[in-house]
């Protein structure tokens, strides 16, 4: 007879799981949407309610959108953050909510209110557009508060509000606040070091005054008159988005005051609409700032159309003003294609970009400005060491003009180590 086989006892693996220490399972809770982490509650004893503890929480539109959704989001919503809320054990560090895509705002003051007593550090609310939500007072007494993200809404701090004193980060999207209380604001948070505004056409505001001695960078998008730096030693980076008719970009007394309160300014990013702007009473963008700009080390230039404009008048005029300038970049937009008699060189006889070492040119196409001003740059760089010219369009109905490369290949150099690269 043959011998009996041995019955094999299957083995059960080890629980994993179950073996993660307590921060290892805090760092993937907080990684995971929050509903996916409620729902890791049934993998085992040790992971039952743990989510309950974490510090951090974020919560969108995820929690209560099903396929069978029968009840109004808003009820939903209300009912879950209530649980979520209530259950939930020890300190709050970071608190994200982010309901944009309902068509009203629910009533949220409890939560801020709930909040307050926490330990919040980071605070986003990314709030429905239409009817703006006053934000309650409770908001303004986060004192441990060091970063703060906030959408449509309306901001008015209460009269003895004596700000936020650990705040590095502000972002303000669409919000609806008096000119003087935003700068009062932004005075009270005196370790502010990012600043980021988007200012639509509902919330025009006139003027800014940014008092901030601590900001490093500064990020602004929408329609401006004037943007005043009154204290502001540290600025380092500046990115400016302004809309169509922005008085701002056509005004040359305070495009020259901007840039005379920045003396510690690196890097620049200017972002343009596409669009031309219209001078008053005749005036002209001058050739070059009331002073050089030394601090200036990095240009970057998006959707700069290539015609006769004020907006490139602004930007030969940062250009001339700026004598240290080491990096250029810059993004063609889609305009005419004839001659631009501003990018000849006659009109650069007293302009050499001596600390120029490396241009990147976006979206070219090849038209005739867009070699004027490649030979122009190429013709005025004697330390350029690379000059990179991108070709790819996103529209695949345009494409670079035959030949043009070669053509840029053969422009004269001032630099005899300038490298001309092609990229697609």
């Amino acid at each position: 007879m043959p011998p009996k086989r041995r019955k094999h006892c299957r083995r059960l693996p080890p629980d994993f799981l179950s073996d993660l220490p307590y921060n290892v399972i805090d760092v993937i809770l907080m990684r995971l949407p929050c509903k996916e982490a409620v729902r890791t509650s049934i993998l085992s004893k040790k992971w039952r309610y743990h989510w309950c503890r974490i510090t951090e929480l974020n919560l969108d539109s995820r929690l209560w959108e099903t396929k069978m959704d029968k009840l109004y989001p808003t009820v939903k919503f209300t009912k879950i953050i209530y649980q979520i809320l209530s259950l939930h054990e020890g300190p709050i560090t970071k608190f994200s909510l982010d309901i944009a895509a309902l068509k009203s705002c629910p009533k949220i003051d409890n939560f801020i209110h709930f909040l307050s007593r926490n330990d919040i550090q980071q605070l986003v609310l990314e709030l429905p557009w239409g009817k703006m939500y006053n934000l309650p007072f409770s908001l303004f007494t986060f004192s441990l508060l060091s970063h703060l993200t906030l959408h449509n809404c309306v901001i008015h701090p209460p009269s003895d509000f004596q700000g936020f004193d650990k705040l590095i980060s502000l972002k303000l999207c669409d919000v609806t606040i008096p000119p003087e209380l935003l700068g009062s604001l932004i005075s009270q948070c005196p370790l502010l070091d990012k600043l980021e505004l988007e200012i639509s056409e509902d919330s025009l505001s006139d003027v800014i005054e940014i008092n901030s001695p601590k900001l490093r960078s500064f990020d602004f998008t929408g329609n401006i008159t004037f943007i005043c730096l009154m204290n502001v030693p540290l600025l380092a980076e500046v990115s400016l988005s302004l809309y169509q008719g922005s008085s701002m970009e056509a005004d040359n007394f305070f495009f020259a005051m901007f840039f005379e309160s920045c003396t510690a300014l690196e890097r620049l990013f200017l972002h343009f609409n596409g669009s031309e702007i219209e001078p008053e009473d005749d005036d002209e963008v001058a050739m070059r700032l009331p002073f050089d700009v030394n601090c200036v080390k990095y240009l970057y230039l998006r959707f700069l159309i290539l015609e006769e404009s004020y907006d490139l008048s602004h930007v030969l005029c940062c250009i001339r003003s700026f004598p240290y300038l080491e990096y250029l970049e810059i993004q063609v937009g889609f305009g005419d294609a004839g001659i631009v008699e501003s990018l000849e060189l006659e009109h650069f006889t007293d302009m050499t970009l001596n600390h120029l070492r490396e241009i990147k040119v976006e979206r070219f196409e090849g038209t005739p400005p867009e070699m004027q001003l490649v030979k122009l740059l190429l013709a005025k760089s004697p330390g350029l060491v690379r000059m990179i010219i991108d070709t790819w369009i996103p529209d695949d109905t345009i494409v670079s003009r035959p030949g043009a490369f070669i053509e840029v290949s053969k422009f004269w150099r001032a630099s005899p180590k300038a490298q001309v690269v092609h990229k697609s």
